[in-house]
């Protein structure tokens, strides 16, 4: 589809640099940079990007803290 956009010189200038260096369209650079700004923003993929990241690892506190935490307690009777 085509479309034509108002852009601030600053931009089109880094558009035309980014496109001499990845060797691609102009039309894919913004391209491109919508796509990734889209995954960035979309909360599903920073659900998926988040578990993938942390789904690896145990959900454990340092045992130093937690003896820390719990020396900071009060003494009260039950």
């Amino acid at each position: 589809m085509k479309t034509a956009v108002s852009l601030p010189t600053e931009v089109f200038n880094l558009s035309e640099r980014l496109a001499k260096k990845l060797k691609i369209s102009r039309s894919a650079v913004f391209a491109l940079g919508v796509k990734r700004l889209g995954e960035e923003y979309d909360d599903e993929n920073i659900t998926t990007n988040l578990n993938r990241v942390y789904g690896n690892r145990k959900a454990e506190l340092d045992p130093v803290i937690v003896q820390i935490a719990a020396l900071s307690l009060p003494n009260e009777e039950w």
